[in-house]
């Protein structure tokens, strides 16, 4: 610890062994030990006593649509990564569609970085997409470092980005599992969809109808079995309808390379309470009945459900229109998603060390970022101080992300993000930003 040039103390530090009081040694911008509450503090190190402040790692957040560069005016790489910044988020991974180009070619993916280079204030890396014509590309990009590769099975909602049937799911679900890459996919099924009632309108009720839950569970078993057939490594963005629990449980118990992500929003709001005309809470699939709620909730708890991630995507206030039928989806919720999840996680009884593991650990280990998601000697030196008991009420004014547009408005929320700590450096107190210091990551295994 004789070259430790920082030392974070608190009585409450999250680490992969549970919460206790600790000090933690920083060096060369990685945690170089985590020690004793009282551990001597080495000469010329700067001690920052947190009090009773938790300490815990940064998160991680894999599911992001920055949609820079080309739809700018919706989001953009200083924004998204600001917003990301004060609500203790340290890493993101943008997804591939939104932006102009997608980042379906290595070209592509070297527009998005030369954007994004000098503008993120947290750590950025990048998925690739998988496209019906795009298959020759998918082990380029995968040797140029992205995380894996976001599909969709049903319309994308932007013409740039078109969904993959069951057979071009198959061709490219063989590609990229032949160099051991991962398919992450928008799971609803397109005939589910289309024979579902479409009302259009302003009422949420007739929105829910458009977007039922067994369009997601046909799509998830056949995502399953091309997976178990091709041996294939694939995820479940945006879990939202519980029907597909058992489905998913199965798998796993048959070995089937199969994880999931739900999103705060399926976590915390409901369809009931959602008001008519309110498109801030349209998202696809869509937030569903507080009794569907507490299933996802006992699945995160029993591990069905791997992690939890924003899937914030925004747009400007004019596409969110009373019609939910035209309205952009999105939920637009980096800066919230801490505190929204420990609202209703400390509600049902569980704790900050769940969060973590759900917002940190499992999100880290998925894209294989071994140096993030945790508070232990050898990893990036990414935290957030939290005060896990204080409560704020939501206002759009004070967001960080470009078009203040949120379902949270009004609401109180517990956990206050007091700092933001990336490789060592702190980013962003007490809403006060430094100047950018995020790195573009690429995939190292």
């Amino acid at each position: 610890m004789s070259d430790a040039e920082l030392v974070l103390r608190s009585t409450r530090v999250i680490t992969p062994e549970g919460t206790r009081a600790a000090s933690v040694a920083v060096s060369a911008g990685k945690i170089r030990a985590v020690l004793g509450y009282d551990a001597e503090v080495p000469s010329g190190a700067r001690l920052e006593d947190l009090g009773d402040d938790v300490l815990l790692p940064g998160l991680v957040d894999t599911h992001v649509h920055v949609n820079d560069p080309g739809r700018t005016e919706w989001e953009g790489f200083w924004t998204a990564t600001r917003a990301a910044a004060a609500g203790g988020i340290t890493t993101l991974v943008d997804m591939p569609l939104n932006s102009l180009p997608p980042t379906t070619t290595v070209d592509n993916l070297r527009t998005k970085k030369d954007v994004a280079a000098d503008k993120a204030h947290i750590d950025v890396g990048f998925w690739g997409g998988a496209l019906p014509d795009n298959v020759k590309d998918l082990r380029p990009l995968h040797e140029a470092g992205v995380f894996g590769f976001k599909a969709f099975l049903s319309p994308s909602g932007v013409d740039e980005f078109p969904h993959l049937d069951q057979d071009r799911l198959a061709q490219s679900l063989a590609e990229i599992s032949s160099f051991g890459g991962l398919l992450i996919v928008h799971a609803e099924d397109p005939h589910h969809l289309d024979a579902a009632p479409q009302q259009g309108g302003p009422k949420y009720a007739d929105f829910l109808a458009s977007r039922p839950r067994d369009a997601e569970d046909t799509a998830i078993a056949q995502l399953i079995a091309q997976a178990k057939r091709l041996h294939a490594r694939v995820h479940v963005l945006h879990l939202s309808s519980s029907d597909a629990l058992p489905l998913i449980a199965e798998a796993k118990r048959e070995g089937v390379r199969i994880t999931v992500e739900t999103c705060p929003h399926y976590l915390t709001l409901t369809a009931e309470e959602v008001p008519d005309g309110a498109s801030e809470f349209k998202c696809c699939p869509p937030i569903r009945e507080s009794a569907n709620q507490d299933l996802l909730w006992q699945a995160l708890a029993d591990g069905t459900i791997d992690c939890v991630v924003t899937d914030h995507s925004p747009s400007t206030a004019d596409l969110k229109t009373d019609d939910f039928a035209t309205a952009w989806g999105g939920i637009s919720g980096l800066q919230l998603s801490l505190a929204a999840v420990w609202t209703e996680a400390r509600r049902r009884g569980h704790g900050l060390e769940d969060v973590v593991r759900w917002m940190s650990a499992r999100t880290a280990q998925l894209v294989g970022l071994d140096q993030k998601g945790a508070i232990e000697a050898g990893r990036d030196a990414d935290f957030a101080v939290l005060a896990p008991d204080a409560t704020f009420t939501v206002d759009p004014a004070a967001l960080q992300h470009r078009n203040r547009v949120t379902a949270y408005a009004g609401k109180t929320l517990y956990g206050v993000v007091k700092s933001t700590w990336l490789r060592g450096e702190r980013i962003v107190a007490d809403g006060e930003f430094t100047d950018p210091k995020g790195r573009l990551l690429t995939r190292t295994n």
